[in-house]
């Protein structure tokens, strides 16, 4: 038990330690060569305005998402508040900021703590989640192909990027195999004291997993998972309003900026600090180029916008997850309360 404990931190602080590392590696990508002198000049005329606009959709997206993930508990016997699931919620993310990846854990353990909503079941639906989240990625992956073909494939060619079909369908194949294997032989398995906890949390995932298919509320769901993704569409298209420069965007530049800055999160960089801020230079200097314009501009522009963009959505997420300690910890002493009463 001593032994465990032991490796914990050190996992925590490698992990930390590894996230602050790709910050700092595409911060400095992002960052060479930059003109301070154009960022004071373009931040100065930014009209803030936009950006408390835009914080407001940012703050959006996390109730439609707490309320959603009530439907996708719903089928598994659990009604919990709406607030209690925001501030799980508001807490996960706020972990996210600490060390990368811990949030889904830490948001699942939270609500577990309010509602006691078993650990491996909400986990099971907060990976549900990802996977509608992807979905909608491709959507308007999709969109911006469809009206920003010629920019997609600038920041194409230069971010650099280069995909391995046979890889990918290599590392399928595994998936693929590994799943059915694991059914296959999952009642031998169970015998195994060791693994049969990990097959339980398995089972806990798969039931969240599958309980999109049990969904009582599928109306809703779609409306909420809509209501989403369109706040954070709005969160970052309004931010392009706040500067000179990208005010006269249009409607369809927005998608390729929300799917070009999804993929920057996406790295485990800490705080999508770097990556972040690296991917809107790529993603504007393919908008610039496509207008007929400067790609170094665009780069630049892109970069005042990140350091716009990228604050503004950190600052949502330390404001709600500060937040939800207290109101996390009020909802535990209310639940200890009603228990002691009955």
């Amino acid at each position: 038990m001593m032994e465990k404990n032991t490796k914990s931190p050190l996992k925590s602080i490698l992990t930390i330690v590894i996230s602050l590392a790709f910050a700092g590696f595409f911060l400095w990508l992002a960052l060479k060569d930059f003109d301070y002198e154009s960022f004071r000049k373009s931040i100065s005329k930014a009209n803030y305005w936009w950006v408390l606009l835009a914080a407001c959709f940012g703050i959006a997206a996390y109730w439609f998402r707490a309320i959603r993930w009530n439907l996708m508990l719903e089928p598994m016997g659990h009604t919990i508040s709406n607030s209690n699931s925001l501030w799980s919620i508001s807490f996960g993310y706020l972990m996210n900021l600490t060390i990368p990846r811990s949030g889904e854990v830490a948001r699942a353990t939270a609500l577990y703590g309010v509602e006691k909503v078993p650990v491996d079941q909400s986990f099971g639906t907060i990976i549900l989640e990802r996977v509608v989240d992807l979905v909608c990625m491709v959507a308007f992956l999709g969109l911006t192909l469809l009206f920003k073909g010629e920019a997609i494939y600038s920041f194409y060619k230069n971010s650099g990027i280069q995909f391995n079909p046979n890889k990918i369908l290599i590392i399928l194949g595994i998936l693929i195999v590994g799943t059915v294997l694991f059914f296959v032989f999952k009642k031998r398995l169970a015998n195994i004291p060791v693994l049969d906890k990990i097959i339980r949390f398995i089972d806990g995932v798969f039931e969240g997993l599958t309980s999109i298919f049990k969904l009582k509320q599928k109306g809703k769901f779609i409306i909420y998972t809509i209501g989403i993704w369109i706040s954070y569409y709005f969160a970052a298209y309004l931010v392009c309003f706040a500067l000179p420069e990208t005010s006269n965007f249009t409607f369809d530049d927005g998608f390729l900026i929300l799917v070009v800055g999804t993929l920057g999160m996406i790295i485990p960089a800490s705080g999508g600090i770097g990556a972040f801020n690296l991917a809107m230079k790529y993603g504007f200097m393919a908008l610039f180029i496509s207008m007929g314009k400067s790609g170094a501009l665009g780069g630049e522009i892109g970069l005042t916008y990140s350091f716009i963009s990228l604050p503004l959505q950190i600052i949502i997420m330390l404001t709600m997850g500060l937040i939800s300690i207290p109101m996390l910890a009020r909802a535990r002493n209310s639940m200890f309360s009603e228990k002691e009463i009955t």
